[in-house]
């Protein structure tokens, strides 16, 4: 008797189980999406390229803060650490000095900063948010600088202050950190690069 009872319950878990699983699936990113239905194909032509695997897509962006007081404080740090995930979403690494350096007071493997490594959709989000949202907010911007290529197809950006995210409280904050953001795509050199993340709304200075 206990069997039939608990079966009718049973069945009706199983026939919702689909409907919630649905539900907590992650949408796409919209950028990422643009980029396959609508960047991609205009790249192929724009660039005249012959096989769509040639196409220049991101590969990953790098976020990555210094805290030149860490070498003074260990525990400046921490905020530095702490904002940087709030801002990518993601857990940053720890960065360590590679060699001793005695003019900056600086130690063989001493905390030095924090860096993330983003990759597929938190990339292709972290880019949107960027372009759409942070570098609107800069003061009197006027678009970023076309010469901050590196020959193979990558890009650094410098951003002075983490103010400039919205994930990130004035009141909260002690100290100003700036912070650089290294976008590596597939492109075979600067120009295809260049016409990448134009594509993908990067607001180039004119």
């Amino acid at each position: 008797m206990a069997k039939d009872k608990k079966a009718p319950k049973e069945a009706a878990q199983e026939q919702k189980a689909p409907e919630q699983a649905r539900h907590s699936a992650k949408e796409r990113p919209r950028l990422r999406a643009r980029f396959e239905k609508e960047v991609a194909p205009a790249l192929l032509k724009e660039l005249e390229l012959n096989n769509a695997m040639a196409v220049p897509r991101l590969n990953k962006i790098v976020v990555n803060m210094g805290v030149g007081e860490a070498t003074q404080n260990s525990k400046v740090l921490d905020p530095a650490v702490n904002e940087l995930g709030q801002i990518t979403g993601q857990k940053p690494v720890v960065t360590r000095a590679r060699k001793s350096i005695a003019a900056f007071k600086v130690r063989e493997g001493q905390a030095i900063g924090a860096m993330v490594t983003l990759r597929g959709d938190r990339m292709y989000e972290f880019f949107d948010r960027l372009v759409n949202i942070v570098l609107p907010r800069v003061r009197d911007f006027r678009g970023v600088s076309t010469k901050s290529f590196d020959g193979r197809g990558n890009y650094t950006l410098g951003l002075h202050d983490q103010l400039i995210f919205p994930e990130i409280s004035y009141e909260k904050v002690g100290n100003l950190k700036g912070m650089n953001v290294t976008i590596v795509t597939t492109a075979a050199n600067d120009n295809q690069a260049r016409t990448l993340l134009k594509h993908l709304g990067m607001p180039f200075r004119q």
